[in-house]
């Protein structure tokens, strides 16, 4: 017999895949359909910058702007469909401890890191680096990084319409579950940001878990 696994039962020593993600460093897996791909803040207020691909034609990738337009919300949680640039839904958010997460405020990058915080910030890493290395490995370019979610991040939006990254609102132990709807290959840079708050200034390693749509 066979039993659809629910976020709700989901247990580490079932899952398919485990693997921890150091501080400030890139991942990328393919998470095929149906299966549940967990993201894991281990210490709290850790942003996990992420992208999602169709693992059978890159050139359909995560659209922020589709995904908000779709739902009607400024923010990522339990319930969104994470839609694609062909409008087509990539994956659903199953489950959600933390609440919130951000897909408007992008990756920090070495151009940027200047620009805001000054020129001895400009060779630090930063996530766009990572995105580049990471999606390099299968055969993309930096073209390929596009606006992306970033889990765990609180960016609330100001009176005058201003982004705001402030304080983390993720304990440790915060998950996130995200049910693959399509193939899907998902590009993760743990943030390495040290300039704002977005990982209370002391990045840190998160964990990625998956597991397959039905267990016998």
């Amino acid at each position: 017999m066979t039993v659809t696994v629910t976020p709700a039962v989901l247990d580490a020593a079932n899952a398919v895949y485990d693997f921890t993600i150091p501080a400030t460093r890139p991942w990328s897996h393919v998470v095929k359909r149906g299966q549940i791909l967990r993201i894991v803040d281990l210490e709290g207020c850790q942003a996990v910058d992420t992208l999602f691909y169709n693992a059978h034609d890159f050139a359909e990738r995560y659209s922020a702007q589709d995904t908000l337009l779709a739902q009607g919300s400024a923010y990522v949680s339990t319930g969104t469909k994470l839609v694609s640039n062909d409008g087509n839904v990539m994956a659903t958010v199953v489950a959600d401890s933390c609440g919130r997460h951000d897909t408007s405020a992008g990756a920090c990058s070495c151009e940027a890191n200047t620009v805001r915080f000054g020129h001895h910030t400009r060779y630090m890493h930063a996530c766009r680096e990572n995105f580049v290395i990471e999606v390099t490995k299968w055969g993309m370019t930096k073209r390929d990084v596009v606006p992306n979610i970033n889990f765990f991040m609180n960016v609330p939006i100001e009176p005058d319409g201003k982004l705001a990254i402030v304080d983390g609102i993720s304990a440790p132990g915060s998950h996130v579950d995200i049910r693959a709807e399509m193939d899907i290959l998902c590009v993760v840079s743990n943030c390495p940001q040290v300039n704002n708050p977005c990982n209370g200034f002391d990045p840190t390693p998160v964990r990625v878990l998956i597991w397959d749509g039905e267990a016998a």
